[in-house]
């Protein structure tokens, strides 16, 4: 979970990327099919049809739907982070409806992440979505007063570890998670989550989880290797570093997203050249990264859909360079940080009714075939003019070129591409390169060019 104030003293809950792991503790998910579309807050009927209309045919490997565990009653959209009991009875949908979801993704071929949220439970008393009568640090049948961390102050001091993970997180009632009775109850949550197909998780605050309890807890699983993408955001000098969790599998790599941000608001795209493990990041195979996530793109420490080109053309860059799994945010447009879903999570259609639709934005969505047909490839025959105008190759399987400059741009390029006719992805142009592997266009300000082997036509 991110850091964050709550409004009127109610308690958010902050969330973390998905993750997931193959056999091993390795970042990027399994196959050859490595981004994820985070539907954020969409219902799962409208998942399901996005599976089979959209994400399916674009290439997307996974899709990410919002924790499915029933939580507190709420307009806000944090109440989904904030659950009551284990049953799938949120606003997003019944178990039926989660179950047809993953079997119609599945039949798109979209693998399934879900968001967890295990670290603790609510920070008040009520009734549940799906009509649970609860108390803070009493939800009947599930978990006591005895299943609770002794410390029931706010987490205060990011250079306490203690602090970090054994007090409340925004006054969250927080789980023991010590205990080998919560232990086995989370581990039945998830397994119960893979009994209905499921094939990775998201780890929300995993920061706030001893590295040594999410292990015995993945440990549980009917699938230990399961995909498994934990939220621990990085802060230089704190006590609870993300490198501790590599080894349940992958991490949530938020400098780069930080960083994308201040290079493509006020730094050079020139800067790029060496991003990632250059940069001090994790190790490329146990990185998650991302654009913005509903967290960030609300506090303003990312990019977010407002900033207009400078957001596209990052995620444009975040899909084309071989870094870390990339997940694609999709939301929907907000004034009030705290609001939720249009429709309760309904989605009759992309961009209507607040739904900003990243993951189908024409020049997003272009790029996740450019990325599975270039996967394995690395960096070749980059250029940048110093500034904002860069330009990198995909070994012999894709190019690209972004003008961040204020005007057009109009160059030869040198690529290892073979000599024919390629598309470019990102306006539907044809593009020839000669039989040295050159060829010339014009980029308007504040645009994007990428070709690929295997898409000759438009």
């Amino acid at each position: 979970m991110a850091r964050r104030i709550l409004p009127a003293g109610l308690a958010l809950a902050a969330s973390l990327m998905v993750g997931m792991n193959p056999t091993s503790a390795e970042a990027s998910p399994p196959g050859t099919k490595d981004v994820t579309a985070v539907l954020f807050e969409w219902n799962f009927a409208s998942v399901a049809k996005e599976c089979t209309t959209t994400l399916g045919p674009a290439g997307y490997g996974y899709v990410q739907v919002s924790p499915p565990a029933e939580h507190i009653q709420g307009p806000q959209w944090w109440t989904s982070y904030q659950p009551v009991s284990y049953r799938i009875a949120g606003r997003l949908g019944d178990r039926a409806a989660f179950q047809n979801m993953v079997n119609t993704c599945h039949a798109a071929g979209v693998k399934v992440v879900a968001d967890t949220v295990i670290n603790h439970m609510s920070a008040g008393s009520g009734t549940g979505t799906g009509g649970t009568a609860y108390a803070k640090y009493s939800y009947p049948g599930l978990y006591s007063s005895y299943d609770f961390d002794d410390c029931t102050s706010q987490v205060s001091n990011y250079a306490d570890r203690w602090n970090v993970q054994h007090c409340e997180l925004v006054g969250l009632a927080d789980l023991d998670t010590g205990e080998e009775y919560v232990r086995r109850t989370i581990a039945g949550y998830l397994n119960d989550l893979l009994s209905l197909g499921v094939d990775g998780f998201r780890i929300d605050a995993a920061k706030h989880i001893d590295s040594a309890d999410l292990a015995d807890i993945k440990s549980r699983l009917t699938s230990p290797g399961v995909y498994w993408k934990q939220e621990v955001i990085y802060g230089a000098g704190e006590a609870v570093q993300p490198t501790e969790y590599t080894g349940n599998g992958d991490v949530q790599e938020f400098r780069y997203a930080y960083d994308l941000k201040r290079v493509f608001t006020s730094e050079k795209l020139a800067y790029l050249s060496n991003y990632g493990e250059g940069w001090g990041y994790l190790n490329s195979s146990v990185a998650g990264v991302f654009v913005d996530n509903h967290d960030t793109e609300r506090n303003g420490s990312t990019l977010n859909y407002k900033a207009g080109a400078d957001y596209t053309l990052a995620n444009v860059f975040m899909l084309a360079w071989p870094y870390g799994a990339p997940d694609i945010n999709s939301g929907y447009e907000w004034t009030d940080a705290d609001a939720g879903p249009p429709n309760g999570g309904k989605v009759n259609a992309c961009w209507q009714d607040g739904w900003k639709c990243q993951h189908a934005w024409p020049e997003i969505r272009s790029m996740v075939a450019f990325r599975n047909s270039t996967r394995g490839q690395a960096v070749s025959n980059w250029w940048d003019n110093g500034n904002n105008a860069i330009a990198f190759g995909r070994g012999t399987k894709g190019y690209v070129a972004i003008n961040h400059e204020s005007s057009s741009l109009t160059r030869t390029y040198q690529t290892s591409l073979a000599a024919g006719t390629y598309c470019n992805v990102q306006n539907n142009t044809t593009v020839t390169v000669n039989s040295g592997g050159q060829f010339t266009a014009t980029l308007g300000p504040g645009t994007a060019l990428a070709l690929y082997a295997g898409k000759p036509t438009c």
